[in-house]
């Protein structure tokens, strides 16, 4: 009776030490996937100068290209939270100007949540992780083992997932682009008429699907050297047993 009410307990903790693997697992994919937001957004601005020249922007602005980095510097800083509202007055069409009209402030305080959203959301992953961790240590699991594995079934999941957005975006970004909007926004001030509003002449579609695909680049590079750690206990496990042999 004593044995298998002692089974049975360690059945249930087995199964707690998986359930945390794999919220451990994808809590490191959701830091990575954040994380390469952030990277491609903020790492190079050198990369919005190359995609300004691509999509011709100075010429549909009448701006410097000055001008236009430090519009775009100011507007990154505003989705961080950085600054408290997006009012950047610049020389635009020979006129000194604020870039940003209501409809873009209102939109962009939309994504600026979206953003801050996600960085808290990586917070959360990582005392998530943590705690994960901590328990696993503490309940003894075997993690050189339990991990790697964990992190593959989650990887595979999120490689899956992320391959379907990559495959629709090349076949599609636009209806991609468009079913994102619907998604997170519950109104229609997304859609800009570009005769009208200078932000969107600065940001068109192309440059997001040339982001997306950045973000994309930076996320499967994460993912790959996860990866490669995550077989790299067993690999040098399986090299010491053939010196010993």
């Amino acid at each position: 009776m004593e044995t298998s009410k002692r089974t049975a307990k360690g059945g249930i903790i087995s199964k707690m030490q998986w359930t945390a693997g794999i919220i451990f697992a994808f809590a490191v994919i959701a830091v990575a996937l954040i994380s390469s937001f952030e990277i491609a957004m903020y790492s190079d601005f050198d990369f919005y100068e190359k995609e300004y020249e691509k999509y011709d922007v100075l010429s549909e602005l009448d701006m410097t290209m000055e001008d236009t980095m430090y519009v775009t510097r100011e507007m990154m800083s505003y989705l961080r939270g950085d600054r408290e509202e997006l009012s950047v007055i610049t020389t635009v069409e020979g006129r000194e100007q604020d870039f940003f009209n209501g409809q873009d402030r209102f939109h962009m305080g939309e994504v600026k949540e979206l953003f801050i959203g996600g960085l808290n959301i990586r917070a959360g992953a990582c005392a998530a992780g943590v705690l994960c961790l901590i328990f696993l240590l503490v309940t003894g699991a075997d993690i050189k083992s339990l991990l790697p594995k964990s992190y593959w079934i989650a990887v595979g999941i999120s490689a899956g997932a992320a391959a379907v957005i990559g495959i629709a975006s090349l076949v599609d970004f636009n209806a991609v682009f468009v079913r994102f909007h619907h998604i997170f926004f519950d109104n229609d001030l997304w859609i800009f008429d570009p005769a009208e509003d200078y932000m969107i002449r600065m940001l068109p579609e192309g440059l997001f699907y040339d982001f997306v695909m950045r973000i994309g680049g930076f996320f499967l590079v994460m993912l790959a050297a996860l990866l490669l750690l995550s077989i790299l206990p067993a690999a040098v496990s399986k090299i010491r047993k053939k010196q010993y042999d």
